[in-house]
């Protein structure tokens, strides 16, 4: 067996090699090792720190949303509110204006009551006061001669007097006592 064949013992090659590499990994762990552990150290806490702003945004989009939820609940409630107001304010109204139309009417028809009584009243009068003329009328024919006007229309101002009271009873018998 010949030296140069094995390769399993070291030689000073090996050993340069050896050397070389001990003083590249020296190298590398002294002087670049640290910017890069530092470029790495600062990536982890950037990352770090957006995943905790993500989690604070989640969670402030998780308050907002719950707060949206409310201010709509509560809008709701107080639509709801407005619009049960807004009934019991138009039935109010309604009742209101039907007890005003219903007072206007009650007015109006004692008005129109009170104006028909008073036509009625009139006429009666007028009636009588033509009836008076009419009876004075044929009296003076009937018997001839001119009766006394004034006697006769105390007795036809009593009897409208006694139909203007409603006391027809009266006013006929007073009529019927005027006759001569």
């Amino acid at each position: 067996m010949t030296i140069a064949s094995d390769f399993l013992i070291p030689n000073a090659t090996f050993i340069v090699e050896l050397v070389a590499f001990v003083v590249v990994l020296a190298f590398i762990a002294k002087v670049v090792l640290p910017p890069l552990n530092s470029v790495l150290r600062q990536r982890a806490e950037k990352i770090q720190a957006e995943l905790k702003a993500a989690d604070e945004a989640k969670a402030d989009a998780a308050t907002a949303d719950a707060e949206r939820r409310s201010a709509l609940e509560s809008a709701r409630h107080q639509a709801r509110e407005i619009v049960a107001q807004a009934n019991r304010t138009a039935e109010k109204v309604s009742a209101d204006a039907q007890a005003r139309g219903q007072a206007e009417y009650e007015r109006l028809l004692t008005a129109a009551e009170a104006e028909v009584r008073l036509a009625r009243q009139r006429a009666v009068e007028e009636a009588a006061a033509r009836l008076g003329e009419l009876v004075l009328d044929v009296v003076e024919r009937i018997v001839g001669r001119e009766v006394d006007a004034e006697a006769h229309r105390a007795l036809i101002d009593e009897a409208v007097g006694a139909l203007s009271s409603g006391d027809d009873a009266s006013a006929g018998t007073a009529a019927a006592g005027s006759r001569p």
